[in-house]
């Protein structure tokens, strides 16, 4: 059997980020997995902790010789994929892998660790108060916001792929429903 793995996903401005960021402080035995993109790094990000910032052709000639767990084009142009490199040298830890991808990666993940794998869905009370949390970001130009907006209501359809649901209208709640659902998985023999 596979080394067990937290897969977390959400469309944009659900809150996975804060939930997976809270579970790697409760857990010791969870590792973050950093995943490669092709986008600039925003404000603060860090290559190696928040991303693996590469280029459009490494990330090609990545996916050529078959380095990525898997890999989507999120948005026009703009790549992120889990590299089966970063999940093996977690593994040599002992420590279980926490995903933090969007929905169609985490279907991926899932369909590829089967059982070994817990996915979360974070859900947002509704799409309005979605749109207002991107809207209220202001790290994207409004095509941009516009853009992850019409994503994040076309990926809310894929709810039913996932293990658990939680919705994020009330963060303490989902922290602890997110904490109690890890807890569950991570403890099962």
């Amino acid at each position: 059997m596979l080394p067990k793995v937290i897969i977390v996903t959400a469309p944009s401005g659900a809150g996975k980020t804060t939930i997976v960021k809270h579970l790697l402080s409760r857990f010791s035995e969870l590792a973050f997995s950093v995943s490669a993109t092709t986008r600039s790094p925003r404000s603060g990000e860090i290559d190696g902790i928040d991303y693996y910032f590469i280029s459009v052709e490494e990330f090609n000639e990545r996916v050529l010789n078959k380095e990525f767990v898997e890999y989507e084009e999120v948005y026009h142009h703009t790549f992120y994929g889990t590299l089966m490199e970063e999940v093996k040298r977690l593994w040599k830890e002992e420590l279980v892998v926490v995903f933090d991808v969007d929905v169609k990666g985490a279907i991926t993940l899932k369909k590829n660790f089967g059982e070994s794998a817990l996915s979360l869905f974070i859900k947002p009370p509704s799409t309005e108060i979605l749109d207002q949390r991107l809207r209220n970001r202001a790290t994207d130009e409004l095509s941009k916001i516009e853009e992850r907006i019409n994503k994040a209501h076309y990926e809310l359809e894929f709810e039913e792929y996932f293990d658990r649901t939680i919705v994020n209208d009330d963060l303490y709640v989902a922290l602890e429903e997110a904490t109690q659902a890890v807890q569950e998985f991570i403890s099962k023999k």
